[in-house]
């Protein structure tokens, strides 16, 4: 099971566009959202999460946590313990751990950038302590993907799909959204 955690000022593209991606590659994704399901995104378009954080209850089944930026939704996501516990389920067994734009900034505040390779938006590059900088608008360092933001969302997605099914997978729904 693949989580996207939304909070109440998450930016819309930079976590619905990696959900559908990965929907259309076979992935089972749930959305997350922190304090209830009705969420207020970062330019006010309100998205109804799957479950509200708090029917989150056992981790076993996870693949994959995953981060949108947007402010103030970073801020909220880093304040939720379900996001925090999630993430570090994810560092401790190896899975797969996605954020982009500021989102990146929770990881670093964790320790789990230390010595990695690493994007953020750029004003939140002082919050990814002990990271090794990346040229790259999406940037993979093992079971760790991150990203600058919301222009680079549809290349997240097929990084992060690409992460959970296949280079191949990944290939044919770039090719299938006509992305270049």
């Amino acid at each position: 099971m693949v989580y996207v955690f939304l909070a109440d000022g998450f930016e819309e593209i930079e976590a619905l566009t990696p959900v559908d991606i990965l929907r259309r590659g076979g992935v089972e994704v749930i959305t997350v959202g922190v304090g209830k399901r009705n969420i207020s995104g970062s330019h006010k378009i309100c998205v109804s999460a799957d479950i509200a954080d708090s029917e989150l209850k056992d981790l076993t089944n996870t693949e994959a946590a995953i981060l949108p930026g947007g402010m103030p939704g970073t801020l909220n996501l880093e304040k939720c313990e379900t996001v925090i516990n999630a993430v570090k389920y994810c560092a401790e067994n190896n899975l797969v751990i996605g954020a982009i734009c500021a989102a990146p900034s929770v990881l670093g505040h964790l320790g789990l950038l230390d010595n990695r390779r690493a994007v953020c938006y750029p004003s939140f590059e002082t919050e990814l302590r002990g990271v090794i900088p990346c040229d790259d608008f999406v940037c993979r360092d093992g079971n760790i993907i991150t990203a600058k933001g919301m222009g680079v969302s549809v290349d997240f997605g097929l990084e992060l799909l690409a992460a959970l099914k296949g280079a191949e997978t990944a290939e044919s729904v770039r090719n299938s959204i006509q992305c270049p």
